[in-house]
C-alpha cells in the first residue's frame, strides 16, 4: 500500500519552557490534523522583555499521512 505525507508548519509558544511550547503545538494541530506521524523542531527562539524571558518559541513542522 503507497503511502503520501503532507507537512504542515506551525509556530508556537509558552511562557514555562520550549517543551510546553512543543506540546501547546501539537496539541492544537492534533485537534485539525488527522494522523500525525511526526514533528520536527526547526527552530528554537526566545522572547525577552524587560531583561527578562517572555516566551519560548518553536517553529515546527508536522508531518501527517493524507488519508486515500
Amino acid at each position: 500500500m503507497e503511502r503520501v505525507a503532507r507537512v504542515s508548519e506551525v509556530i508556537a509558544g509558552s511562557p514555562i519552557s520550549f517543551d510546553e511550547a512543543i506540546k501547546a503545538g501539537f496539541e492544537r494541530a492534533n485537534l485539525t490534523l488527522r494522523n500525525i506521524t511526526g514533528l520536527r523542531i526547526l527552530e528554537q527562539r526566545i522572547s525577552v522583555e524587560d531583561g527578562k524571558i517572555r516566551e519560548y518559541r518553536v517553529r515546527m513542522e508536522v508531518i501527517f499521512v493524507l488519508e486515500a
